[in-house]
């Protein structure tokens, strides 16, 4: 399905409290759209709880829980098991941000995906503490100042979507804003499937990334352009399922990406260096995985 086609019906409302030009609100509508209204949304603490808005007012029109920063998938895990003794239907969808998802949540996360837990997870990685006033997380790229890092941050980005793969769970996926074709026929392969399933979604952030509010979508595909954010999935995980490449840079150079935000201005050529060997080597591994089954 295109998401020209999707439902028109809205399920994230107007008028909610989320910055203009945020990348996870317009991800957040594609996918209440694909997965439809029997859903439970749950949200850790992070930019999605604030736009979901204020008890008793809530601007997502489906069955949404609030969890504490860390627990979601230990809360996901309870529900599912809850539902399964219930024998009552609904997907079980979480939604959060990098450092819910790569940092505080990281240890219930990997256990509910070394269970294979029926459960839907969705990362928007908008790569910072953005809620809090934009301090690092390990979902920061190498060199973007954060107001932890003001000199630009010194260590690379973790792989967190070949971390989950690496569980061997059923699907991993990337996508980005700037390609919802992709984004829309990933979440539906998803929503088809059983066991836990992973999708990690580029989210640009125009105060935290430093750009004009209307460049969300250019910014999200110069990321995929550029290498810096390749669009793979992976189905069986990593050691004995098969990993695709949709999409992998070589359109333009890394530092066009870099310079279209201001959070990497002033980077030296040495640390834009490291990030082009980043990129090109994360590209060789992605496609030295897929080719092991190229021939199946």
């Amino acid at each position: 399905m295109s998401w020209k086609d999707l439902p028109s019906r809205e399920l994230l409302l107007r008028g909610n409290a989320s910055c203009a030009g945020c990348g996870s609100t317009l991800a957040l509508r594609w996918v209440l759209k694909v997965l439809g209204e029997k859903i439970v949304l749950i949200i850790p603490a992070g930019c999605g709880g604030v736009y979901q808005g204020i008890f008793p007012q809530s601007s997502i029109n489906v069955m949404t829980i609030n969890s504490s920063f860390g627990s979601q998938a230990s809360l996901m895990s309870g529900l599912r098991a809850a539902f399964d003794v219930k024998d009552r239907e609904g997907t079980i969808v979480c939604w959060a941000g990098d450092g819910a998802t790569a940092d505080i949540g990281l240890n219930a996360l990997s256990s509910a995906a070394e269970r294979n837990e029926d459960l839907i997870y969705l990362c928007y990685d908008n790569e910072a503490y953005m809620n809090t006033g934009v301090q690092r997380s390990s979902l920061t790229p190498l060199g973007a100042k954060t107001t932890t890092t003001p000199k630009g941050k010194v260590e690379f980005k973790k792989n967190m979507p070949l971390i989950m793969a690496d569980h061997e769970i059923p699907y991993v996926a990337t996508v980005s804003v700037g390609y919802p074709d992709d984004f829309t026929k990933k979440l539906e392969k998803a929503k088809e499937m059983e066991g836990f399933r992973y999708i990690h979604i580029l989210s640009p952030c125009p105060p935290g990334w430093e750009y004009e509010s209307d460049k969300t979508v250019e910014v999200s595909r110069l990321a995929v352009k550029s290498g810096a954010w390749p669009l793979y999935e992976v189905e069986g995980g990593i050691t004995g399922g098969k990993l695709e490449i949709n999409r992998a840079g070589g359109d333009v150079s890394l530092k066009e990406y870099l310079d279209s935000q201001g959070r990497f201005e002033g980077l030296s050529n040495e640390k834009i260096k490291r990030f082009e060997k980043q990129v090109q080597d994360q590209l060789e591994y992605l496609k030295l995985l897929e080719n092991r089954h190229a021939g199946d």
